[in-house]
């Protein structure tokens, strides 16, 4: 069936930068569906032509390896451009318009991309709607939003009853890229498909787990924006809730959308709600030293650009076993990885008996240095029975060299062909928030832990560490080695 992708705010930054690089690889590998149109929907007034050159220079300047003009020369065939504000109903009916003189007779599947500023969410959704747009008498109607999905839990319940006015839920692909990396989907492959880890996968072997997102890089430009957001909204309520979510979750019957993210869904109906004095014992919050002085945050600002939170899964797999959640800007290298600490030996048997030996522990490398490394104890040779800690290390850019997708080409892929499984649906989102909402009510009562300002380039408040220790325990706090 012939295709027509509709991207919304198409003179931003995402289109250019991650979508249209996206969408010409796809049509290199030939994986694009047959006859697929690219429409452009922004205020700018531009032609067909003008932005099929501006996008050639900027696909050239993201993919220059990837670049071959003749291919272009065929993509960019297909590419159009409709100008209109995205509240004014003529435009609506001028995007109708160019369908009529760009798309073939009979049925199409047309996806529209809001990749505009959240508040247009509801009313472009509105919009399609009172134009036609969205009735699927003539083919799939879909629509593709981006977060943020909401600020907290009332504005996530309220743009989904304004979506779910005009549109079937399955209709709607709300998209987190982190779900689209391979190294997220390996976890399911990593869990479902191989029987060595799966029996050991809960409380009975697995002594807690982290998920850490860390970034090199501080708030920037971003700041006016991200001092409104702070840490908990911008990386938690989506990033790593969705990677605990994976981790902990049950294998579905089979893999399909709705069963998928039913699995998921569960694993947030059972974290365990914080008490009051959870807030100030089971979190800790920092800002990076600097924030303040960075332009657009205003004097004084709260504003936490580092947390760590510890969260129970109440289920029968993960009772007694603490989630340890951390994010942060500013820290020492840019990773984001997923630690399963497992239990440690009840005997030592060798030659240091006295010696505390560490639990095996599986390392889950999402980005940047992608792959999984198994740390096991072994026999150091020649030195009697003295062992020492070694990794069987595993890395997707040795094994698949050169292969590894951007995370949109999967998911504009998934929504074309009707696959939600690695989107999230609007429960999800809304149990999400009810978990991050009352500890971002938490840190503005005076049951809050306090602001602990960090250095550049470390991991986070030292509080933290000792937050840590306190409990037996401490932080995979490794930089990935990029081979």
């Amino acid at each position: 069936m012939p295709h027509t992708i509709v991207i919304f705010g198409a003179s931003g930054d995402l289109t250019s930068r991650k979508l249209i690089p996206a969408l010409y690889l796809l049509h290199r590998k030939k994986r694009l569906p047959p006859d697929t149109r690219i429409v452009g929907f922004a205020r700018s007034d531009f032609s067909h032509e003008v932005w099929r050159s501006d996008l050639e220079k900027t696909t050239k300047q993201f993919e220059p390896k990837e670049f071959e003009e003749a291919d272009w020369k065929t993509f960019a065939s297909n590419i159009y451009y409709q100008s209109g504000d995205a509240k004014d109903p003529a435009a609506y009916a001028a995007l109708n318009k160019l369908f009529t003189q760009i798309e073939p007779a009979g049925e199409v599947t047309r996806l529209y991309y809001l990749s505009t500023m959240p508040s247009l969410y509801a009313p472009a959704a509105q919009q399609l709607s009172a134009a036609g747009l969205v009735d699927e008498s003539k083919g799939p109607r879909r629509l593709i939003i981006e977060k943020p999905f909401g600020v907290d839990r009332a504005s996530a319940e309220a743009l989904n009853h304004a979506l779910h006015q005009v549109l079937k839920e399955r209709q709607i692909y709300r998209i987190d890229h982190y779900l689209g990396k391979e190294t997220v989907q390996n976890l399911l492959v990593l869990r479902f498909a191989n029987m060595i880890f799966e029996p050991l996968w809960n409380r009975n072997f697995i002594e807690h787990v982290q998920i850490t997102a860390a970034e090199e890089v501080t708030v920037g430009s971003r700041a006016g924006y991200y001092n409104n957001s702070g840490i908990l909204r911008d990386m938690f309520q989506n990033h790593l809730l969705q990677l605990l979510m994976i981790t902990a979750m049950e294998a579905p019957a089979k893999y399909n959308a709705d069963l998928v993210r039913d699995e998921k869904v569960k694993v947030l109906r059972a974290v365990r709600p914080y008490r009051e004095e959870d807030f100030a014992t089971h979190t800790i919050r920092g800002q990076y030293d600097g924030y303040l002085q960075e332009k657009d945050v205003p004097a004084g600002s709260q504003t936490a650009t580092f947390a760590a939170l510890k969260l129970h899964v109440d289920n029968w797999r993960w009772s007694g076993v603490p989630f340890y959640l951390r994010s942060g800007k500013a820290m020492s290298c840019r990773t984001t990885q997923i630690v399963i600490q497992f239990r440690e030996p009840p005997l030592m048997l060798f030659s240091e008996g006295s010696r505390r030996v560490e639990g095996n522990r599986l390392v889950i490398q999402v980005q940047p240095a992608e792959g999984i490394q198994l740390q096991m104890q072994s026999k150091v040779p020649d030195q009697g029975m003295r062992i020492t800690q070694t990794a069987l290390d595993f890395r997707f850019a040795k094994e698949f060299k050169g292969v590894l997708p951007e995370a949109y080409q999967r998911l504009l892929l998934d929504a074309m062909n009707g696959d939600a499984s690695l989107f999230a649906r609007s429960d999800e989102v809304e149990l999400a928030w009810g978990i991050i909402d009352p500890i971002l009510a938490g840190w503005n009562s005076s049951a809050a832990p306090p602001l602990d300002v960090y250095p550049r380039g470390e991991w986070g408040p030292e509080r933290g560490t000792k937050w840590m220790e306190d409990q037996k325990r401490e932080w995979f706090d490794v930089c990935p080695v990029l081979h």
